[in-house]
């Protein structure tokens, strides 16, 4: 039975018209230097919800004002599980700034099969592309 400490991480998929914000991990942390959705660690005692909107005013200075669960993850690293639970943020108040120091940009949706994310984050690229692009034809 694994010991390993699983990670419980709300994860904002920010949308603006076909286009997705996304955060630059620093270097120095896990997975660094690899662009991410931003969100952080869910606190105890703190819903998802709750902990997205903390942590998207942290981070990148907005206020959510419309979001829904879009996906759940769980995905092991060697080191640590993290599980995410991926909320798209469909409203919000504020112009998304880097509070951090992090660079952000954003992202068109079809693009962004082109970014490196953290391999935990490859699913739910994949799943916004299915979820937002048009099938393409077979």
């Amino acid at each position: 039975m694994s010991t390993a400490k699983v990670i419980h991480v709300a994860v904002g998929v920010i949308l603006r018209g076909q286009q997705i914000l996304l955060a630059l991990r620093s270097s120095k942390q896990h997975q660094g230097s690899k662009w991410e959705f931003p969100g952080g660690k869910v606190e105890k005692g703190e819903t998802v919800a709750a902990a997205l909107k903390r942590e998207l005013q942290e981070e990148v200075a907005i206020d959510v004002a419309e979001s829904s669960a879009f996906m759940q993850l769980e995905y092991a690293y060697p080191e640590k599980t993290v599980l995410l639970d991926i909320y798209l943020v469909t409203g919000f108040d504020g112009e998304p700034e880097g509070r951090e120091g992090q660079p952000l940009r954003w992202v068109d949706i079809a693009g962004l099969g082109d970014i490196e994310f953290p391999d935990a984050n490859q699913p739910i690229v994949e799943r916004i592309q299915q979820h937002f692009l048009p099938s393409l034809p077979a």
